[in-house]
């Protein structure tokens, strides 16, 4: 559906997006997760047209974005971290002013103008505001009205640039479970440097840090690629004065023990990390068992989407920087040589 090859955006020396491709199938539900500053918004803009590369190319159903804007742009849905609205505009006019601008009309396989505006408001919930002024709806109803921009023609492709951003926490769970039910029937494209948004939403993510794409994996293979470390969270009923975590961290495989808190009366919940590939579930069954502390809930947790993400995002760094090093070096022998001469 979507194809990236080595694209490539300069802004003078600054590289925001070096050499990254990757493939979007359809039907896929992908979230592109970095720090801020990392480059996702700028590849968004250049997967939409929005700006230009400077290098690599991309298609778009089998449409190059640049040779043919009309064909690949004509799939796809866009809402940027801002929405494009018209604040002095009624949520009724908008919407018209966006079918129009997309030349609705023309396409054979979407309704007329009314209930095709009609349906759209319907699958986002905006109903109940349809005669309101944008100006006066609150941040969820505007970011709901952005997305009732982006579905305007039925596209196939939906990309969301930060939608959840500036969102109280309800917000925040009702456009998650929009997104999801839109996205059973479309190919989405989710920016975001919200770990918990990503996890909660995408199937596949690729990673971007510095502009260079340093993982693309499937959201729950993640954990078993990455890290040193197996995670296990348990809820032990032991008497307050037992050192438990002390206890914990000598087991054999063990490597380090958090306490969590108290979620149970006369319970304590851990989480247990152990060396990789290294199962210490037997050996604290048998230790626990030998100081009569009960096991009330054991669980496998793996590595955290956090811990994934800092582990990346540093070695990407470090390796970044020592890139810089050695072409600085060779900038300056570049210069030596020159001044002997």
């Amino acid at each position: 559906m979507i194809t990236v090859s080595g694209l490539t955006k300069r802004y003078g020396k600054k590289i925001a997006v070096n050499n990254a491709s990757f493939t979007i199938n359809r039907g896929d539900i992908v979230g592109l997760l970095g720090p801020n500053g990392a480059g996702k918004t700028t590849t968004m803009n250049m997967i939409t047209g929005y700006i230009s590369s400077t290098g690599g190319k991309i298609t778009v159903g089998g449409y190059d974005i640049l040779e043919n804007p009309r064909e690949a742009k004509a799939q796809i849905g866009y809402l940027p971290e801002q929405p494009p609205l018209y604040h002095d505009m009624t949520v009724k006019e908008y919407l018209s002013f966006v079918y129009n601008l997309k030349g609705c009309s023309k396409k054979e396989n979407i309704k007329i103008k009314s209930e095709h505006i009609k349906e759209v408001c319907e699958v986002v919930k905006i109903t109940n505001v349809y005669n309101r002024m944008i100006k006066n709806l609150s941040k969820g109803y505007k970011q709901r009205v952005g997305l009732a921009q982006a579905l305007i023609g039925d596209p196939e492709i939906l990309i969301l640039d930060e939608p959840t951003s500036g969102l109280d926490p309800k917000e925040i769970v009702e456009i998650r479970n929009l997104i999801k039910r839109l996205g059973t029937r479309r190919t989405v494209i989710l920016s975001s440097h919200v770990l918990s948004e990503v996890q909660a939403i995408c199937e596949r993510i690729i990673i971007i840090n510095e502009g260079y794409v340093v993982m693309d994996a499937m959201t729950d293979e993640l954990s078993e690629n990455m890290g040193p470390n197996s995670r296990y969270g348990i809820r032990l009923a032991a008497p307050d004065e037992d050192d438990v975590a002390g206890v914990l961290a000598s087991l054999i495989g063990v490597s380090h023990v958090e306490y969590v808190g108290s979620y149970e009366k006369g319970t304590r919940d851990f989480i247990i990390e152990a060396d990789k590939n290294v199962d210490i579930r037997r050996v604290l069954f048998d230790e626990c068992a030998k100081r009569s502390w009960y096991i009330l809930m054991i669980t496998p947790l793996g590595m955290s989407l956090e811990d994934i993400f800092i582990q990346l995002v540093d070695k990407n760094s470090e390796a970044k920087q020592l890139a810089d090093s050695k072409e600085e070096i060779k900038e300056d022998e570049a210069d030596v040589g020159n001044n002997e001469a």
